[in-house]
């Protein structure tokens, strides 16, 4: 599907989601498949490699509607309870216009000029600069704003970064991802199940897989037996766990992809509720690696504004890095970059440099009232003695600039 627009990008993006959907559901039959594989090995490992594979088969077609069953209930579940559950990981609350006005207003008005239903506001209690957006309907969906955020940006930038998030709803993107992340937590749940399962039973001397430990010596006649008779469970079970771990990576991928291709397509959203490329590159630049939440789970942080946590060689990143968002702004939408902020642990010895400077004494004031040297007593009151030399009393009475009192 080309695209040669927007609002183009934003269908095929839709359509090629919807496919990377239905294939992250497919890989839930492929675990079952698996886990039909390891059992068939545990009822009987005396079999070919073509006997498990057709049983497999035949215990796909039995358990497929109990497994649709299964991840169709997961999915109901999350479908009314995932924002409890975001905000039970979170803290986030929600807020009125009293409590948070200067944020409400933002929100309000860019609802109201692009005629968009305000979605709830909550407050996230963190030092972190960040926002998400959740909800699978008009009447769940929210947007979350970090209390670090609200005190770091100014006005501009905070309207872009909801703006930012308001495209994620508008665009259908929230609730693609929160199915996405459901769907991927089905894969990683079947997943553990059955390598648990697998860690739990062992390869016995007869040949058949039984649970706990067993005697690892073999003859050499069973071992010649189970070669002509049940070599293929080793075959087969290493089948299964190569179909495991492809699935739990594929899950993931999928789940990235989906992530990484709509933040361009957000910015770019939030520059056309805002008309202010340079307030979303402002933004971007200052929750540059102070996006980190740290009691959020990676799901809650694949929903962010930003997401810190990269994988290897960012092979599993769920966001596009900050300055290829920002040169996407700079080219297609003409802001001005004003580079990277300096990193978060030079702001860290900032307060301690201020601290060390509070703790020094500061420097005594020179005035009418001190001595040229900046002595803070008063300066020794000189006596004459009998013989009418000049010497120094200190318990003499004071004297001023303006001779003895």
């Amino acid at each position: 599907m080309a695209a040669y627009g927007l609002y183009t990008h934003i269908a095929s993006n839709k359509f090629r989601s919807m496919l990377l959907l239905a294939g992250l559901f497919a890989l839930v039959y492929v675990l079952v498949y698996a886990g039909a594989l390891i059992a068939e090995v545990v009822i009987n490992g005396d079999e070919t490699v073509v006997y498990y594979l057709r049983r497999a088969f035949y215990d796909l077609k039995v358990a497929a509607p109990v497994a649709t069953v299964v991840a169709a209930a997961w999915i109901v579940i999350a479908y009314f309870f995932h924002q409890s559950m975001i905000d039970a990981v979170t803290g986030g609350h929600d807020v009125t216009r009293q409590e948070q006005p200067r944020l409400y207003n933002l929100l309000e008005n860019l609802c109201i000029s692009r005629g968009i239903t305000m979605p709830k506001l909550k407050i996230m209690e963190s030092p972190a600069l960040n926002a998400f957006a959740t909800g699978l309907n008009p009447r769940q969906y929210s947007i979350t704003v970090t209390t670090g955020l609200l005190n770091a940006l100014n006005d501009k930038e905070i309207e872009a970064v909801l703006g930012h998030e308001l495209t994620h709803i508008k665009n259908g993107d929230v609730q693609l991802m929160v199915v996405a992340v459901i769907i991927a937590g089905v894969v990683g749940f079947f997943g553990e199940l059955f390598f648990r399962l697998f860690t739990n039973f062992s390869w016995s001397s007869g040949g058949s897989w039984s649970s706990g430990s067993s005697s690892s010596s073999r003859s050499s006649s069973s071992s010649s037996d189970s070669k002509s008779s049940g070599g293929g469970a080793i075959i087969v079970i290493i089948i299964a766990v190569v179909l495991i771990v492809v699935a739990w990576l594929l899950s993931q991928v999928v789940k990235l992809a989906l992530s990484r291709s709509r933040e361009y397509l957000a910015d770019a959203g939030s520059v056309e509720l805002t008309k202010n490329p340079d307030a979303m590159i402002s933004a971007l630049r200052k929750i540059e690696n102070r996006g980190e939440l740290p009691g959020a789970t990676s799901a809650v942080m694949e929903l962010c504004v930003d997401n810190p946590r990269e994988g290897f060689a960012d092979l599993f990143a769920t966001h596009p890095s900050v300055q290829s968002r920002v040169d996407a702004l700079v080219k297609f939408a003409g802001g001005h970059d004003p580079g990277p902020l300096p990193p978060p642990a030079d702001e860290a010895e900032e307060p301690d440099t201020q601290v060390d400077q509070q703790d020094t004494p500061p420097p005594l004031r020179q005035g009418p009232w001190n001595d040229a040297g900046g002595s803070a007593s008063p300066p020794p009151v000189p006596t004459h003695s009998p013989a009418g030399t000049a010497s120094s009393n200190p318990i003499g009475n004071p004297m001023g600039p303006w001779g003895r009192h």
